[in-house]
């Protein structure tokens, strides 16, 4: 590993500091005052995508937006992306994805273009279409919000907020990539990789759902592999131990990163997970059988801490008693899925 001189408090920080982890702490204040109760939705704040009863299956759906850092860095993989994280979300639930709409604000006509084309490639790619959707073709800015629709059987969900004392934490991750060109926090593993490929690494979360080999999942996004298991643990009420050592990683100094740099990153096709022990070396078999990598590396347990250690030392990144990633709890306790 390559962070040797770096202690778990620099670490714990860098994580806890990093833009993409503060940039989810107004979620909570905002589902306070906009969730009222449905009952034919079965879960929503919190999970990647709500879960909404329709007979036999249920439905998910989600949305996302794409960060205008990105979108100014490279609108093609601004484009491609607005695609790919929405796929990821539904697969992440244990679900099929079905198809995507789009909200495009656009003040550029290069930027459309290049938009458009990475949106394209993603949908060919992954065989989820892009439906329809609204156009503002004539705002002062530029900006791609997508949401998507997807299906699952009902005792097949992979929830958020269903991790388990004594689960291990396992992480996921295809390492066969490079860091974009365009974006230093972003690890592409996807754009160079045929369908079939991409494909059936998003079917593998299907599969785990259908077979419950997991107790709970997400899919690393913005706030990188720590801060998205932050995420997971904030709405299953539970914290964790991480060793940072058996974190999955490409080779850092072969690709010019720092472990500071991999552990803030958005990877292309990865997940965080918790499981049984029993089921880890299956779920650990089914990411391998696809390309990627995964182990454990960490577990929950009851502290409401999620905490990593290295070489004997430990520090806690986030609290969640105190405070959260999305700040989702309230004096009564963390806000129900």
């Amino acid at each position: 590993m390559f962070f040797d001189d770096c202690s778990t408090a620099n670490i714990a920080t860098v994580i806890r500091e990093y833009e993409g982890v503060r940039r989810k702490h107004a979620i909570g204040e905002m589902v306070r005052a906009i969730r009222i109760d449905a009952p034919n939705v079965m879960a929503s704040f919190g999970e990647d995508a709500a879960v909404i009863d329709n007979g036999e299956e249920a439905l998910l759906l989600a949305a996302d937006g794409i960060w205008s850092r990105l979108m100014e860095a490279d609108p093609y993989w601004a484009g491609y992306c607005a695609v790919l994280v929405n796929i990821h979300d539904i697969a992440a639930m244990g679900g099929r994805p079905l198809a995507l709409v789009d909200v495009f604000s656009i003040s550029d006509m290069r930027i459309q273009n290049q938009v458009l084309a990475g949106m394209h490639d993603a949908s060919l790619q992954f065989g989820v279409p892009i439906v329809g959707g609204h156009l503002h073709p004539d705002t002062p800015y530029s900006v791609i919000d997508i949401a998507i629709l997807g299906t699952v059987k009902k005792d097949s969900v992979i929830y958020s907020h269903t991790a388990r004392d004594g689960d291990v934490v396992i992480a996921a991750v295809d390492l066969d990539g490079r860091v974009h060109p365009s974006c230093s926090l972003n690890w592409d593993s996807v754009t160079m990789k045929p369908p079939s490929v991409v494909r059936e690494q998003v079917k593998v979360m299907e599969s785990l759902g259908r077979d419950h080999l997991v107790t709970a999942g997400k899919d690393i996004s913005n706030p990188g592999m720590i801060g998205t298991l932050g995420m997971l643990l904030e709405v299953s009420g539970k914290g964790a131990l991480v060793e940072l050592d058996r974190i999955p990683c490409p080779d850092l100094a072969k690709n010019f990163m720092t472990f500071e740099q991999w552990i803030r990153s958005y990877p292309g096709m990865g997940f965080v997970l918790t499981a049984a022990e029993k089921d880890l070396d299956e779920v650990c078999r089914r990411f391998s059988s696809v390309g990627m990598t995964a182990c454990r590396i960490g577990t929950v347990d009851s502290s409401r801490n999620l905490r990593i250690s290295y070489a004997g030392e430990e520090s806690s990144v986030f609290d969640f008693s105190k405070n959260g990633v999305m700040r989702l709890f309230s004096d009564d306790g963390p806000c129900p899925p």
